[in-house]
């Protein structure tokens, strides 16, 4: 099952022209949510704003050399390992999480245009990598639902509790747990329960993509600016316009000793 691509087998009902173009308004839908609502919550004004402030307060001019360091540094460590969690379980889930869903996205769009049609042959490695993505998405995915979320975790509500911020998690896990169960019903030859995943993979899919605007699927592209900005501002001094650190040792008192920190 695992070096079968589904998309291929799909072009007996989809021409492959279809699938395509499905994935290309996918990638509208998120440009056009993530456009909308940055003017809607004026996110692009706050970030301009903040970042003439830093350079009226910088005590450093930083060179491209400096800045361009900064940037590849932030992307490597901070954004690609998501060093903010600290060593724990929530760094690991996330890590799974983010690099499943970026290896099943891609693998996605490699097989549909480069693999699936009537003249096109088969990758046993993308395919192999497509199910490694959705696996490892509902790993770090599942994992963090079920056992990580503060206000499971920490609030004592329960797991099933739904809220509008969860609209990207959920759509997520679905889009990946119906993407394996498709396949594997396909490969099974269980035409019912394989048609029926597929529209479920793909209305999971549209209320992934069509609700960018309502989801914290934006927050993917805030965050890696948000972490540039702060690193940029520390490195000129102007640190967004905080007071230095304290020359004092920190006190927290005994009842820091308790409890070991979760890093929400």
């Amino acid at each position: 099952m695992l070096s079968n691509n589904p998309f291929s087998l799909l072009t007996e009902i989809i021409p492959a022209i279809a699938m395509q173009s499905f994935i290309i308004a996918m990638v509208l839908l998120i440009i056009g949510g993530t456009i909308i609502q940055m003017i809607h919550h004026k996110n692009l004004t706050y970030f301009f704003n903040n970042a003439k402030k830093a350079k009226l307060a910088a005590t450093k001019k930083l060179g491209f050399g400096e800045k361009a360091s900064i940037v590849a540094k932030t992307t490597v460590v901070d954004i690609g390992t998501t060093s903010e969690l600290g060593f724990g379980k929530r760094r690991l889930a996330h890590v799974l999480g983010m690099y499943g869903t970026i290896l099943f996205w891609l693998s996605s769009a490699v097989l549909v245009f480069c693999y699936t049609g009537a003249d096109k042959a088969n990758s046993e490695t993308w395919s192999m990598l497509w199910h490694l993505g959705a696996i490892l998405t509902c790993l770090g995915g599942f994992w963090f639902w079920f056992f990580l979320r503060v206000d499971v975790s920490a609030e004592a509500h329960p797991w099933y509790r739904i809220i509008k911020a969860d609209l990207f998690v959920l759509a997520l896990l679905a889009c990946a747990t119906f993407g394996l169960l498709w396949s594997f019903t396909q490969f099974n030859d269980q035409k019912s329960l394989s048609f029926l995943f597929f529209i479920l993979f793909v209305a999971s899919n549209l209320i992934l993509f069509g609700g960018v605007y309502w989801s914290k699927f934006a927050h993917m592209f805030y965050k890696p600016g948000a972490a540039i900005q702060k690193n940029l501002a520390e490195a000129d001094g102007s640190r967004d316009n905080l007071p230095p650190p304290a020359d004092a040792p920190e006190q927290f008192g005994l009842g820091i000793k308790r409890e070991e920190p979760k890093h929400y």
